[in-house]
């Protein structure tokens, strides 16, 4: 059931290889080249300042998220302490 069938000696392949084409031979295909008119230079750079004031935003945001969760955990211990503390007198 799982052994290997293997095919008779003087069947043909199957498989035909494609004939090897050297690269220097080969057609490359033509790449248009990229033209900046002042207009896109100028899309470009407004986009780029707009992505780095999402990103910076974003960053600082996600700054203040992490110093106002410190500062409650802060908080917090203190108002436990002192509940502990006003318990042992």
């Amino acid at each position: 059931m799982f052994s290997p069938k293997y095919p008779t000696p003087n069947t043909p392949p199957a498989h035909v290889p494609a004939p090897c084409i050297p690269p220097s031979l080969q057609a490359v295909p033509a790449r248009p080249a990229v033209r900046l008119t002042p207009g896109s230079v100028l899309t470009l750079v407004a986009g780029g300042g707009a992505l780095a004031l999402v990103v910076g935003t974003v960053l600082v945001s996600l700054l203040l998220a992490v110093a106002d969760t410190a500062a409650s955990v802060a908080v917090c211990a203190v108002v436990v302490r002192s509940i502990l503390q006003s318990d042992r007198r």
